[in-house]
């Protein structure tokens, strides 16, 4: 179990909105909760479907199917419409594809650990 509980929610979401997708979908709160998951435990990068969809679903009241659907089309606008370059960035490397829905989780935690280890002190 990965202890993050100094990435606040505010963190998370100015990084997704700066990727290009806004609060008007749906799978804009899912990405935001299923974030912070995956920041607490990392298993839940490991087994998306299995038990990050579910856990998403469950906290919101919906189905894995809407969850998984919101969230790739979530990924969509931001590969189609939205900051691409900065995904690249925080990717470490270039995206000739879209990436999945794990491959975008695991960018963002990723990043948002660098930064939260980068802003602990010496």
């Amino acid at each position: 179990m990965n202890t993050m509980n100094t990435m606040h929610e505010p963190e998370i979401e100015y990084l997704i909105r700066s990727l290009g997708i806004g609060a008007t979908y749906r799978g804009f709160g899912y990405l935001i909760y299923g974030t912070k998951l995956c920041l607490s435990d990392d298993n839940y990068l490991l087994f998306v479907s299995k038990y990050l969809y579910p856990d998403i679903a469950k906290h919101y009241n919906t189905s894995c199917y809407s969850v998984e659907r919101n969230i790739r089309t979530v990924i969509k606008v931001c590969w189609e419409h939205g900051n691409k370059h900065l995904l690249e960035k925080i990717a470490l490397r270039p995206l000739y594809d879209r990436p999945t829905s794990g491959e975008f989780f695991d960018i963002i935690t990723a990043h948002l650990r660098t930064l939260s280890l980068a802003a602990k002190p010496a």
